[in-house]
């Protein structure tokens, strides 16, 4: 009986280490909440574990609260990312975040006449207007 508890722990533990990684690691939310449900049936299985070794009958109650708090948790975030529009689930990287502040900067730039605002303009300094110039 030892060896099954042991063998069954060490599973339960593997699966929850793997869970934190998934958690970590998961490039979008929906790889984040199956880490949170992997994390959560690992919890489930530790109780069980427990309650095999131990032989007691009292943390059923406990096993099956904890079984409808996951099953519900993924069932209301799967809805949720359902209806999240494409690309919104992805967590950016530092160079994404970057890159996009860049083309928000180049963007705001055209918008005000290739400078910040602030800054004098080509036209400013020439004397002559911008549409005259084309």
């Amino acid at each position: 009986m030892s060896v099954v508890v042991v063998v069954a722990a060490v599973a339960v533990v593997t699966a929850a280490l793997l869970a934190l990684v998934r958690i970590e690691k998961g490039p979008s939310m929906l790889d984040r909440a199956l880490g949170l449900d992997l994390l959560t049936a690992s919890l489930v299985g530790a109780i069980a574990v427990e309650a095999f070794w131990a032989r007691r009958t009292e943390t059923i109650p406990i096993l099956v609260a904890l079984s409808l708090v996951g099953f519900v948790g993924s069932v209301v975030i799967s809805r949720f990312v359902a209806r999240e529009p494409e690309g919104d689930g992805h967590v950016r990287t530092p160079a994404e975040v970057a890159a996009q502040a860049r083309a928000a900067d180049v963007s705001r730039g055209e918008q005000f006449g290739g400078g910040y605002p602030g800054e004098p303009d080509d036209a400013e300094t020439d004397g002559t207007h911008r549409k005259d110039r084309r």
